[in-house]
């Protein structure tokens, strides 16, 4: 089989590093690219860094990108132009920005993911089948802790989760937002979804789903101990979109969830 050609936004970034490692053991992929959103003079594995431009994704077939908003849709300008498909797993965007994303999914194909896990993307399910079980008497709050360097809150992961409980209740998300918080040791249930997030140590992410009638708590969540989890799902993502017609996907399309 023919190797993928592969490139990666953001590879100085921990999970640019992580993909770097993962797709060197990786037998399907060939690492042709390597960006950065400011000039960087290094080699990585052989390969010079480059600029998030036409000329440096001309020979990929696929880009990974872990980078910043701002940054993703300069490449999707660039990738749609080139006709590249593109794994996103940026979080942050506002909700103008993912119209834009989605726009570009018209002409290529485009997987985004707050999380690239499994683990995590089976969460999602059972907080979507959960919400739908339980009747508007069971408040909702979602939890999360990673590590010291993550400047976002709540992460991606942690809105997927709660769009999970929107999706459940057929309701709009956004309307369904509620405070987020940062470091608090506790916070309450909301009729909207509250969001805690804990930064603290080198921890690589633990989330938590909990409902609540007031007369009984279901918990439900999913903790991670190697990174290596996200950059090979990322990889998965990146192979399984190389057969795919233009259209915005999921990993739950991946997962074949229903």
């Amino acid at each position: 089989m023919k190797k993928i050609n592969l490139a990666i936004s953001g590879c100085l970034g921990r999970m640019g590093q992580q993909l770097i490692k993962s797709s060197k053991s990786n037998k399907n992929f060939k690492l042709v690219t390597l960006t950065e959103n400011k000039p960087v003079i290094k080699k990585i594995v052989g390969i010079k860094l480059d600029l998030n431009t036409e000329q440096a994704f001309k020979k990929t077939d696929v880009i990974v990108d872990f980078t910043v908003p701002k940054c993703t849709l300069d490449i999707l300008k660039i990738a749609s132009k080139l006709k590249k498909r593109v794994v996103i797993g940026t979080t942050g965007f506002t909700q103008k920005e993912e119209g834009l994303i989605k726009k570009y999914s018209k002409k290529i194909p485009i997987l985004k993911a707050g999380n690239m896990s499994l683990g995590v993307n089976l969460l999602m399910y059972l907080t979507e089948i959960t919400s739908k079980s339980l009747n508007d008497e069971y408040l909702s709050k979602v939890f999360e802790v990673h590590h010291k360097h993550k400047k976002d809150y709540p992460s991606g992961t942690a809105l997927m989760l709660g769009k999970g409980i929107a999706n459940g209740k057929n309701k709009n998300f956004y309307n369904l937002i509620g405070n987020k918080f940062l470091n608090k040791k506790s916070f309450p249930y909301g009729e909207k979804i509250n969001f805690n997030s804990i930064r603290k140590g080198e921890i690589i992410g633990e989330h938590e789903v909990a409902f609540s009638s007031g007369k009984e708590i279901i918990k439900l969540n999913h903790e991670a101990f190697d990174r290596a989890l996200y950059s090979d799902g990322a990889l998965t993502a990146a192979k399984w979109l190389i057969n795919k017609k233009p259209g915005l996907y999921s990993m739950r399309d991946l997962l074949n969830f229903k």
